[in-house]
């Protein structure tokens, strides 16, 4: 199905439903569907399949599909294994538009699920049936009315309507979505779990949402990434729409990993490289679950817009209360201010000194109606700060009429304000929810709200990427032919513009010592061979030679210590290599990720690069800006960018190697799966960078 409008209407606004399985016994679940539909105001017609029933639940029941007369919109599939695969074939036979499966059993379940999963999508192939799941919970519209789902969570009275849409991997998490949104008093558009996504997936359906005028926010719950290029064209679209994107996704950890693989049958993939996709495309990924129904209120009226600042006043009738907020809000990267002049003064009178630090700390006395609406007043116009945040303590709990109240007509403001409070505080949390003020339970999702509000960055261009050499796919094409040893590694990335320190390489202990003559020592000595990726653990590398003799000896001591090591790898002969010194070790590493492609990482560099983990990666390529981006975010490389009295790096230089680097994501080396340059040397400010170890891996 290609026309966009027609998937839409039948995914979320379906006329006509058929229930493929459907039963009549009110404990099973496959009869929820049918119940929900009824029980939240569908008002299309219900087609139930099932050859043993002539009617289920009040509706005429069907034996098979070839029985139900006119089109379907769209068909949930409530069957099992090898019945749900030809209960799909029939549909995509019958020129339904799209069906939908509820059982698991299949990626999700090993090698002979994964099996039947690939017969799905032989079925999707061959028919051009679109596909929302298997494993899928459901596809649930407030407005029209559509609650085709099996999730017990809509067994509900009422579904609250909403201008948010929900798109999930995982179909209880919807459910858990729900009842938090709705004890808030928040309630969605559309709400979709994609399951295994043999078909449709996270991408197209956020895509899809962005042109819906009933949704004005989309949230993502995701475990992994499989079509990538499509959400990152949805966000794109997003953000000229102005509609925030806001992800959640598993698998930060190892372990957090691999229980998502298991879930959902797909690899979770590396939390730094998705990070890097999230900014790249504009998405705002937040670290809380809560956060998915707490910050889009905050987002959404300024999705499009971005001060640049991150100055935040923050006001409260609680003091201790205002510093968990503050904290929170400092560990996410934004700056408290202090109140303007004009407040100060203002607040005499009422015997509030609120100069004496950042906070404007009202206290019990301005917990008052006509304060804290003339502190908010004041604030929200002040040019120092870019946000305003107001903390509300026990007044929130038993008297909103107070403090809470008053900050009802400041919904809506131009500059982002929200509203911390302290207390359990339902009613007040309804309040404010209700008039459209952001509100937060949580001071940490509070600050995790206002710095993706204030910090975000908007979706940035791919730097276009020039041909390559004819120096550089030669170098690459003789790795291919012979492997890459770190002689030939140093060659590719030369050509890639890499500046690569002074080398030369010889067959054997023999020439080791006329070599060094030609290098000029000290030298490093370096065995080569394809198969030691990482020579200093094979006891391969030898430092500071002075001298031929010297080299020739300590030549043959590493020859026996490699053979002893890795018995069996082929050696090349040696690498004579010029000793090279500079203010810090950078590490720069490639990978061809297998969720979001090619990405880049800068780190500090050296034998303990892997236990310090400090580092910056983004998707590639980049250009020197955000390289020069990567650089301040890695802590250890604070030294070059001039920190006390020590001398500058060229980070100028190294930012400008990054970007020749990243240029491997280019499509013709496109069998580079990894390449490591570990370390990279930054010397002194105008002296430039050199790197001394080189690694390039290609895909098998």
């Amino acid at each position: 199905m290609s026309d966009p409008k027609v998937l839409f209407s039948a995914l979320f606004e379906p006329r006509r439903v058929a229930l493929i399985g459907a039963s009549s016994d009110v404990t099973k679940t496959t009869s929820r569907p049918q119940r929900f539909l009824r029980k939240h105001g569908f008002s299309g017609e219900i087609l139930p399949v099932n050859p043993s029933s002539s009617e289920i639940l009040g509706e005429v029941a069907y034996k098979d599909l070839d029985a139900i007369p006119g089109e379907i919109d769209h068909a949930y599939i409530l069957l099992n294994g090898a019945a749900a695969v030809r209960a799909l074939a029939d549909c995509g036979r019958r020129g339904v538009k799209v069906a939908s499966i509820l059982a698991g059993g299949f990626a999700d379940a090993g090698a002979a699920g994964a099996s039947l999963q690939d017969e799905l999508s032989k079925v999707v192939r061959e028919t051009g049936i679109r596909l929302v799941g298997p494993n899928s919970i459901g596809t649930v519209s407030t407005d029209p009315a559509v609650a085709l789902t099996a999730n017990a969570a809509f067994a509900v009275d009422k579904l609250r309507s909403g201008a948010w849409a929900v798109v999930s991997q995982s179909g209880s998490l919807i459910g858990a979505l729900l009842s938090r949104a709705d004890a808030r008093g928040i309630g969605f558009s559309r709400l979709i779990s994609v399951g295994n996504e043999v078909d449709l997936a996270v991408g197209e359906i956020a895509d899809l949402l962005v042109d819906d005028p009933k949704t004005r926010a989309i949230l993502l719950f995701m475990e992994t990434l499989r079509d990538g290029d499509r959400l990152a064209r949805a966000a794109r679209r997003a953000h000229e729409a102005g509609k925030p994107v806001i992800a959640y996704k598993l698998g930060r950890s190892d372990i957090g990993q691999e229980l998502a693989k298991s879930h959902t049958g797909a690899i979770a993939g590396s939390d730094a490289t998705f990070d890097a996709f999230c900014r790249r495309h504009g998405i705002s990924r937040v670290s809380m679950f809560e956060s998915l129904i707490d910050v889009p209120s905050l987002l959404i009226g300024h999705a499009k817009s971005r001060s640049g600042g991150r100055r935040v006043a923050v006001a409260t009738t609680t003091g201790g209360g205002a510093a968990m907020v503050v904290d929170s809000m400092a560990m996410a990267g934004l700056e408290i201010v202090g109140p303007p002049r004009n407040l100060v003064e203002w607040l005499k009178p009422f015997a509030i000194a609120a100069g004496d630090g950042k906070l404007v700390d009202l206290t019990l006395a301005g917990a008052k109606p006509e304060i804290v609406a003339g502190t908010i007043e004041r604030l929200l116009a002040d040019d120092g700060n870019d946000a305003a945040i107001f903390v509300v303590g026990s007044s929130a709990q038993f008297n909103p009429e107070l403090a809470v109240e008053p900050l009802l007509r400041f919904a809506g403001s131009a500059k982002p304000f929200a509203v911390a409070l302290t207390p359990s505080a339902e009613t007040s949390l309804a309040l404010l929810t209700a008039a459209g003020v952001p509100a937060f339970r949580h001071p940490e999702s509070c600050a995790e709200a206002m710095a993706l509000c204030l910090l975000r960055t908007p979706p940035r261009p791919v730097p276009r990427l020039a041909e390559p050499s004819i120096d550089a796919l030669a170098a690459l094409e003789a790795g291919r032919a012979s492997g890459f040893d770190e002689r030939r590694a140093a060659d590719f990335f030369a050509a890639l513009g890499v500046p690569m320190a002074k080398s030369l390489t010889v067959p054997d202990t023999r020439r080791v010592a006329a070599a060094v003559g030609e290098v000029g020592a000290p030298v490093v000595l370096k065995i080569l061979s394809v198969d030691i990726p990482h020579k200093t653990e094979a006891g391969g590398v030898a430092l500071g030679i002075p001298d031929g003799q010297t080299a020739a000896v300590a030549a043959r001591e590493i020859e026996k210590r490699v053979k002893a090591y890795t018995p069996g790898a082929r050696l090349q002969g040696f690498l004579i290599q010029r000793m090279e010194r500079g203010l810090v070790e950078v590490i720069l590493g490639f990978r061809r990720d297998p969720l979001v492609g090619p990405a880049i990482t800068v780190g500090f560099g050296g034998v303990l690069a892997e236990i310090y983990k400090d580092a910056s990666t983004r998707l590639a390529p980049v250009d020197e800006s955000e390289a020069l981006e990567m650089i301040a975010e890695v802590k250890g490389l604070a030294t070059i960018r001039g920190y006390r009295n020590l001398p500058k790096g060229d980070v100028a230089a190294l930012a400008k190697t990054i970007a020749a680097f990243s240029a491997l994501a280019h499509k013709q080396f496109a069998d580079v799966a990894e390449a490591e340059i570990n370390p990279l040397l930054v010397k002194r400010e105008g002296e430039g960078v050199v790197a001394v170890d080189g690694l390039v891996l290609l895909t098998q």
